[in-house]
């Protein structure tokens, strides 16, 4: 395998999908749920981006957030649009997310956002970048000093249940770090990690086209990337837990009062 040529894959795939986000508007909406849906757009860069990969790596399998696919093996994982609410609503914090699992861990990556202008990638061993240019996470060794992301509340019909942790981290966090952010985009606030714009980030779920890509970015960043229970991160983890190596265990510890 590899991992230099399928990273340029990976870019030449994700510019398939913004040629569809550069010309289209949103379009209708599918619901998915309790204030959850999908775009027009969600579908076209989805399929875009899968027919491409499909025809340059046909022994590559794709995992796509809106039509399903792969789910086990070396396999390509795309969310199309992650961040479809603020996309939807003309926020540009949204972006076309695309990673690379083999052998059950996220090897490569490619987030593009087209409203900002800015593409982060990565592939393991090789670095990684924004625009080309090399990107490191942060040195942060203070709570006091560090900027946290979260992950977006839970929807739907046992939400309630969902939050009771993420809502209690909250509470943890917001006495004790300089600032806490939430975006509506993992895989943005992955990146942001990633090039040290942000000192950690906490989201209480793993879906793989949200996290993979990210998660191989802040790495190669030479960002700590873990489960919520410490332990290393998988595409199976329970949650995503990215922060700079100095501020590792004393958020790891408020991750650990909140959930038991």
């Amino acid at each position: 395998m590899d991992i230099s040529e399928l990273l340029k894959v990976a870019e030449a795939a994700v510019d398939q999908g913004r040629k569809v986000t550069d010309t289209r508007p949103p379009g209708e909406l599918t619901s998915k749920g309790d204030r959850d849906m999908a775009s027009e757009v969600d579908f076209a860069v989805e399929r875009a981006v899968r027919a491409f990969l499909e025809r340059e790596t046909p022994g590559i399998g794709v995992l796509g957030e809106e039509e399903g696919g792969a789910t086990g093996g070396t396999r390509w994982v795309l969310d199309p649009i992650d961040g479809t609410v603020n996309f939807v609503h003309g926020a540009p914090l949204w972006g076309i997310s695309l990673g690379l699992i083999h052998e059950g861990r996220a090897i490569a990556g490619v987030i593009d956002h087209p409203a900002l202008r800015t593409r982060y990638a990565a592939a393991e061993g090789l670095g990684a970048t924004c625009n080309g240019a090399p990107i490191r996470g942060s040195e942060c060794t203070r709570l006091t000093d560090a900027l946290v992301a979260v992950g977006d509340f839970a929807v739907g019909p046992d939400a309630a249940a969902q939050n009771a942790e993420r809502l209690a981290l909250t509470q943890l966090l917001y006495p004790r770090v300089q600032r806490i952010r939430m975006i509506g985009t993992a895989a943005t606030a992955l990146t942001w990690v990633a090039a040290g714009h942000f000192d950690a980030m906490v989201m209480f779920s793993n879906k793989p086209w949200d996290t993979m890509a990210g998660v191989a970015i802040a790495r190669e960043a030479g960002v700590v990337v873990l489960d919520l229970d410490g332990s290393e991160h998988t595409p199976e983890s329970r949650g995503t837990f990215a922060v700079s190596a100095g501020i590792r265990e004393p958020i790891l510890e408020l991750i650990t009062q909140a959930t038991s």
